[in-house]
């Protein structure tokens, strides 16, 4: 089993979604075009015959000809999902019959009946109601993965080998299946029956501990950061997952898990609590082993500065126009500016509350110290870098309606 985790535009998009169709609870294969949203640019098994793109095709995305079985709802597994249907997989999203994935029923907002956090992680994909409580989708089920490269998952772990369709089921039909499970906590161990959600699994793995302000209480980051990396995470397994069965011709059995995933990007804190025994505190903005790295209020909003040298530090002073705290003894070396962070902060903060945002952006630009502004929403997306990196799509949803959603962050 392959772990991942710790220690392991076009401007118009034809589909987007229609809402489950009860229709499709059973019967065959066939009744997948009754329910899907619009064509995929994909179609069979390509990735599994070899077949090679047509020559001169210059609309060829790497993942063309892949089709992905998906059975994951909320958050980590749609999210992957998404991302390899931008890279042009054909993926056949399963719902239940009637109800759907539960963020369909998630807001508002709403984008006239379709619920916007929906809307925003299920790009590019098909959609098929089938209820697996009745034997007649699970044959259908086995029918779409027979067909299918790859198969996605995120049922409390045995739950799907209850009805036949566990990853030893499946694997006898589709012995070039990527299997990709994806648990709140993994395939074993005294908790892996517990429902995984983001914010408890932000909780449990410590996440929450170390965000917030330095004497406050935890928080939770502003979206589903351990959702979202655990996303990203399960998407990368599937690539290598694919790219090892193009080596060796079998598939696999890929798990992927909430607590695995956060503990993992703890990173320096959790190697600064495993090497040296330091618990780990909130920061606010601050950062522990890096001063100045941190917002600052100014006159009118907060900008963001970091000096991650010395060198970069000696310009913030010039900037600042205080030469002499550049010369400071106490503030020479990185460590030193650690060791004294509360005086030389108390020091920026007064200087920089002097003058509006937009001011210190000017005086900043050029200088080769990152700095940034604090962005709301409508500042974020108005952006002139945004708008040079076509960050934001307008999609054509399957009802007429158009939607604005963030783009996939890659180019080929």
């Amino acid at each position: 089993m392959l772990r991942a985790g710790l220690g392991r535009r076009s401007r118009c998009c034809g589909g987007l979604w229609r809402s489950p169709c009860p229709a499709a609870a059973s019967g065959s294969a066939r009744a997948l075009s009754a329910a899907s949203a619009s064509p995929s640019p994909g179609s069979g098994g390509g990735a599994r015959s070899g077949d090679a793109p047509p020559a001169g095709a210059s609309n060829v995305k790497p993942l063309d000809g892949v089709k992905i079985l998906d059975l994951t709802r909320i958050l980590a597994g749609p999210f992957a999902t998404m991302n390899l249907g931008d890279l042009g997989a054909e993926v056949i999203k399963v719902e239940r019959p009637g109800a759907g994935d539960d963020t369909r029923a998630w807001g508002p907002p709403f984008a006239g009946t379709e619920s916007v956090y929906f809307l925003s992680v299920n790009r590019n994909k098909k959609s098929i109601a089938i209820n697996m409580k009745d034997s007649k989708g699970v044959k259908l089920i086995k029918e779409l993965a027979a067909a299918s490269d790859v198969f996605v998952e995120n049922f409390v772990p045995g739950k799907l080998a209850e009805m036949g369709l566990g990853y030893e089921d499946i694997k006898k039909i589709a012995p070039h299946i990527v299997y990709c499970s994806i648990t709140g906590y993994g395939q074993t161990g005294p908790v892996v029956q517990r429902g995984g959600y983001d914010s408890i699994a932000a909780a449990v793995s410590g996440l929450m501990h170390i965000t917030g302000h330095e004497d406050g209480e935890p928080v939770r980051a502003g979206v589903a950061m351990t959702d979202l990396a655990t996303g990203l995470y399960t998407y990368g397994a599937i690539m290598a997952g694919l790219l090892q069965r193009y080596k060796t011709g079998k598939g696999l059995h890929i798990d992927c898990n909430l607590l695995s995933t956060q503990v993992a990007c703890l990173t320096h804190v959790a190697a600064n609590y495993l090497n040296c025994k330091i618990e780990a505190k909130r920061w606010g903005t601050a950062h522990g082993s890096i001063v100045p790295y941190q917002a600052f209020k100014t006159k009118d909003g907060y900008i963001v500065v970091g000096a991650g040298n010395d060198h970069q530090f000696v310009t913030v002073c010039k900037i600042l126009n205080l030469p002499e705290v550049s010369k400071d003894s106490r503030y020479k070396t990185n460590t030193l500016r650690v060791q004294n962070r509360k005086e030389l902060i108390d020091i920026l903060s007064t200087r920089f509350s002097e003058k509006a945002t937009t001011e210190w952006l000017q005086l900043f630009e050029g200088h080769g110290v990152p700095y940034g502004p604090i962005n709301n929403m409508q500042q974020v997306f108005s952006d002139p870098q945004d708008q040079v990196s076509d960050t934001v799509n307008l999609l054509c949803h399957i009802q007429n309606h158009l939607h604005l959603l963030d783009n996939t962050q890659w180019r080929y």
